[in-house]
């Protein structure tokens, strides 16, 4: 069975699945699922994943994965090299930990502060099968979480070529995933504040599967 991802071009989740099944050269082929438009929560995509959110993965084996956290795990198992999820045991840790971050600090800022304030969001203030109602301060404390998020990220990289230290791994996928998508929120990095930050993604723009 050929491996399949389920995707959405313009959403942040699958294109960290992107980026990685990118950065790993597993060939797959991938089925667009249209989000604006509801086709997550319709019955075809439910029978594929009930939690209705993308990315998902279908492996040779005919096991549906359904999300970042699975898919990362298993692309890590099945092609090793390159590995980004560290190699001895400290930088593994230093890896998880900073991907940790920025999924929770980075990424769910911005989610949090554009489901709670999109009127597109309406209803839908966190993703999956459940509908839930917008929250503004949630959204306005999102932006404040993102904004130190963004500080931290930059001191980070002041002395450090990679978010978890000499090698590329997927903190670094995640954290950049995390900045680009923050532009949805009027938020961009800026010169003067976040100089390493920017030297940092510039950097990563060279990187092939950054324009996945």
């Amino acid at each position: 069975m050929t491996i399949t991802l389920y995707d959405c071009a313009t959403a942040p989740s699958p294109r960290r699945a992107r980026i990685l099944l990118a950065e790993k050269a597993i060939a797959h082929e991938t089925v667009q699922i249209d989000l604006r438009g509801g086709e997550q929560l319709g019955d075809a995509y439910r029978a594929i994943n009930p939690l209705c959110t993308v990315p998902a993965l279908r492996t040779e084996e005919g096991v549906v994965l359904t999300d970042n956290a699975a898919i990362i795990a298993w692309a890590e198992a099945v092609r090793p090299d390159p590995p980004l999820l560290g190699t001895t045991p400290l930088e593994k840790a230093e890896v998880a930990s900073w991907h940790w971050r920025a999924e929770f600090e980075g990424l769910l800022a911005v989610a949090e502060a554009l489901r709670n304030s999109s009127p597109a969001m309406a209803g839908r203030a966190l993703p999956g099968p459940m509908g839930y109602e917008q929250i503004p301060a949630l959204a306005e404390r999102g932006l404040l979480r993102l904004r130190q998020f963004m500080a931290v990220l930059d001191g980070c990289l002041s002395n450090r070529a990679f978010v978890a230290g000499d090698r590329f791994s997927i903190a670094d996928i995640t954290a950049a995933v995390a900045v680009d998508f923050a532009r949805i929120v009027k938020f961009r990095p800026d010169a003067s504040e976040h100089a390493h930050l920017m030297r940092w993604r510039e950097a990563l723009s060279q990187r092939p599967s950054m324009t996945v």
